[in-house]
């Protein structure tokens, strides 16, 4: 059992910068693949980013490559999301994932088995 608390939404103005954290409970947080998923009102579900349990791969959503970077400390139970060159379009809810697993990639909901309860964030024109 993994419980996940996201952290580090909020206002921005477009072009600005964003930092996402997702701390894990549990002692053996680095067999778990995670992943950033988002979703805006009236949308679904959607993926941005996945980092491998060792936290030597990682894939993006062609949407955020270039302007996100994942990243995770197994030492301290946290993967981050580093969100830069924000636009208006990434406007979301963003939600922390985690799936034990060693495969990789992992991008569809369907495959995570835990979830965060979500943080805001909301970028101005």
């Amino acid at each position: 059992q993994v419980q996940l608390v996201e952290s580090g939404g909020g206002l921005v103005q477009a072009g600005g910068s964003l930092r996402l954290s997702c701390a894990a409970s549990g002692r053996t947080f680095d067999s778990y693949a995670m992943g950033w998923f988002r979703q805006a009102p009236g949308k679904e579900r959607e993926f941005v980013a996945a980092i491998s349990s060792s936290g030597g791969n990682k894939f993006y959503a062609d949407s955020v490559k270039g302007r996100f970077t994942i990243s995770r400390d197994n030492a301290k139970n946290t993967v981050h999301l580093q969100m830069n060159s924000l636009k208006p379009e990434d406007t979301a809810v963003y939600y922390c994932a985690a799936r034990r697993s060693y495969y990789f990639p992992l991008v569809r909901r369907t495959e995570y088995d835990y979830w965060g309860q979500g943080t805001q964030v909301t970028v101005s024109s």
